[in-house]
């Protein structure tokens, strides 16, 4: 299977870094739950400096940071130490301080209300708590522009003390959700984030390249952020990186990592918890992880609400979705072959992931190009999924 994943992704990673609007450079590869059986590169780290792509290129992984912290959260729901039906306050008081968003007066000024309803670790873990991102939703975008509310992007307490969207658990809205999560993991362990999942993750499954700040050797092997612009071409941002010594590890976006060592989080799933003869979750946890937790909530599409880092996102809209306690699920088979029951999701500079258990097959693909849902880096990686999904079933 090797050589026939080798034959039909080759060409694909190569297309999206020559076609008439390239992205800069990608990353991708495929396991199954006890190897890896494609990892590849094509393109550059960076177009100013042509510094060429390697396996081992570091990203900045935004969202797909989300499902590790959900990781760690779960591991301590296991061993009763965080209930995920408790108001957050109970762990995080600042929490409890935040109000809902009833919309802008005449002189354009917030109007805000106590919730009546505590927000919970579980409507953090399925985006039902009424957090937002200003790149997915006006109103937010409204209030970091004109209200001086920080972007999340600073790793700053202050930028997740914004207003609720709605009253907790009522709706869906992609947003900082899993920042607050990470604060809750932190104050049960008593440890920073990073540290949770470096002994509770990364250690176990030896992923020796992912952290939140950046070590000598992967700053060596960073890939810069490219800028897709009005006309097609890119702009590559050499000098963007996350916050090195963040106020906040931010367990919704805040790492780095490589694609092998992603590879390997995603063989933790696959092998159903337990990795190299240890267990790092539970069976019966597995279920929260891989089940639509929403009940009667849908999913919203997430408008470009600040088009240079975001276009409209409607993933696989010939599908219905959910979301679990930590992923999308799609609950209808997609047109890139994704089954039904498959869980993934992505991250904003167009990285792209899924899990599919049932057919013991994983897929990751990275890129550092903004917006997100950029056409030839999504297109790319649909094509990349589908072409898997097509050997393998």
């Amino acid at each position: 299977m090797k050589q026939q994943l080798q034959q039909i992704l080759d060409p694909i990673l190569d297309q999206v870094v020559k076609s008439s609007h390239p992205v800069a450079g990608v990353v991708a590869g495929v396991t199954n739950k006890d190897e890896t059986l494609y990892l590849n590169h094509a393109g550059e780290r960076d177009i100013s400096t042509h510094t060429a792509m390697t396996d081992d290129s570091v990203f900045a992984i935004f969202s797909t940071t989300k499902a590790i912290t959900t990781t760690v959260a779960l591991q301590q729901y296991e061993k009763g130490l965080l209930d995920l039906d408790a108001p957050a306050k109970e762990y995080i008081p600042e929490i409890g301080q935040l109000q809902v968003l009833h919309g802008f007066d005449p002189q354009g000024k917030p109007i805000l209300q106590a919730p009546k309803i505590d927000v919970t670790t579980r409507m953090l873990l399925l985006h039902t708590a009424g957090m937002g991102y200003d790149f997915f939703n006006p109103e937010y975008q409204k209030l970091t522009s004109e209200h001086g509310y920080p972007s999340v992007i600073t790793s700053s307490k202050a930028s997740l003390k914004t207003p609720l969207l709605f009253e907790p658990g009522t709706q869906w809205e992609y947003g900082s959700n899993i920042d607050w999560a990470g604060l809750v993991t932190e104050k049960i362990g008593g440890k920073r984030l990073g540290q949770l999942m470096q002994e509770q993750i990364f250690n176990p499954l030896e992923m020796n390249d992912t952290a939140f700040t950046l070590t000598p050797s992967m700053l060596e092997r960073r890939t810069s952020m490219h800028h897709r612009q009005a006309d097609g071409s890119l702009i590559a941002d050499s000098d963007f990186i996350l916050p090195q010594e963040p106020e906040v590890h931010m367990g919704g976006h805040g790492l780095y990592s490589t694609v092998s060592d992603y590879l390997k989080f995603i063989r933790l799933w696959l092998n159903r918890g337990e990795v190299n003869g240890q267990r790092l979750l539970q069976e019966s946890t597995l279920e929260l992880a891989l089940n639509n937790g929403l009940a009667d909530i849908a999913m919203k599409n997430l408008p470009g609400s600040i088009p240079t880092l975001s276009n409209d996102v409607n993933i696989y809209p010939e599908a219905e979705k959910g979301w679990t306690l930590g992923f999308m699920v799609n609950e209808q088979v997609t047109d890139s072959g994704r089954p039904a029951g498959t869980i993934g999701w992505c991250g904003l500079a167009n990285l792209y992931y899924w899990i599919d258990i049932k057919n013991n097959i994983g897929g990751y693909w990275a890129t550092q190009t903004l917006p997100f849902v950029d056409p030839t880096a999504y297109n790319g990686f649909l094509a990349f999924e589908k072409a898997v999904n097509s050997l393998n079933h």
